[in-house]
């Protein structure tokens, strides 16, 4: 089974008459409410340093949007942990407010398609600086707000000294506690027992208490497969099936290029893997997929499902804005049928 792309992708470009995203929008959170699909995107200009920020867009039938401002409406803080870039964010909805997990670095990243593998650029600093301005580490934060233009930052909820992102939250609790997903790079070995990055999850009574929680293995990535490394994509949707989350898988140990696939986790237990699909779901085909600055690359951030409709909203080649739909049904019925867990 395939996720049907929308024949008039991509949905969202980077735009020349603004500075801060005439280079780069992908990398989408998205989150349905009242009629209105909200989009939080990843922005960036053409300055070398690469400062990333979010840009606001919204729509009424999920495929075309609308940018709301020619500003960002959520950006690196001025002198904060997240002050060199924000990333990636992943929505959910919790009561009447919207909680946005996010990546971030202490220092702008550079324009890292420059670099080797997994580099970016690196800060000057004496050698008593802290592991996370050294490295210019990946972490984590959360945010909230009610109207997607103004936010109140909460902080960092991962490991300072971990390369910790596609960190996303469960849109309730489960057996009264909040649920975290994520993919702490560093998680590898035999102490870890996996070869590759892979996805676990934290149970925590507090949304921002998570450092102390132990984390506990939800899946890992398969040798010579689509599927070495992998980490989340979307907010687990519930169904009456169980948990539905997509996440994205990349061979060669995280050199290859990026393809998505689906999971079924129980209701009561989401450490129990019901169905995981043997072969990706959406994989990089079209020319806006397939060259870019991350080349061969597509990564979902954003699910929802209106009117029995699964709307996916994805990144490709880290410069554009996708979406591709199926009924959701359809992808229940199917994942049924798959046993790979």
């Amino acid at each position: 089974m395939k996720l049907n792309k929308y024949e008039h992708n991509p949905i969202l470009c980077p735009n020349p008459d603004n500075r801060w995203e005439n280079l780069v929008t992908c990398n989408p959170g998205v989150i349905y409410d009242k009629g209105v699909f909200y989009m939080l995107y990843r922005a960036a200009g053409d300055d070398p340093e690469h400062v990333i920020r979010f840009g606001l867009a919204t729509s009424r039938d999920g495929f075309h949007f609308e940018r709301c401002c020619d500003t960002p409406v959520f950006g690196p803080s001025a002198d904060g942990p997240d002050a060199g870039c924000v990333e990636d964010p992943r929505i959910i909805r919790l009561g009447d407010t919207f909680y946005v997990t996010y990546a971030y670095r202490i220092h702008p990243p550079g324009q890292y398609w420059t670099f080797p593998h997994d580099v970016v650029m690196l800060p000057e600093c004496g050698c008593e600086a802290p592991e996370s301005l050294k490295q210019n580490i990946g972490n984590t934060g959360l945010a909230m707000t009610k109207d997607f233009r103004t936010f109140r930052r909460l902080g960092r909820i991962t490991s300072p000294v971990l390369d910790d992102r596609d960190v996303i939250l469960f849109p309730e609790k489960i057996g009264g506690r909040y649920v975290l997903m994520h993919r702490p790079k560093q998680y590898v070995g035999e102490k870890y027992g996996v070869e590759y990055p892979s996805i676990w999850l934290k149970f925590s009574d507090d949304l921002m208490a998570w450092e102390d929680k132990p984390s506990h293995l939800l899946i890992t990535g398969r040798k010579g497969t689509w599927e070495e490394k992998i980490g989340g994509s979307t907010p687990p949707l519930m169904t009456d099936e169980g948990w539905l989350v997509l996440y994205h898988g990349v061979a060669d140990g995280g050199k290859a290029e990026y393809s998505v696939g689906a999971m079924l986790l129980d209701r009561e237990d989401p450490l129990k893997v019901i169905a995981r699909t043997r072969e990706p779901i959406m994989q990089p085909e079209h020319p806006y997929e397939t060259d870019g600055f991350y080349s061969r690359c597509i990564f979902p951030g954003g699910n929802v499902v209106v009117d029995g409709t699964l709307y996916v909203y994805y990144g490709a080649a880290d410069r554009y804005v996708g979406v591709a739909t199926c009924p959701l049904q359809e992808l229940l019925d199917f994942l049924k049928t798959e046993c790979l867990c």
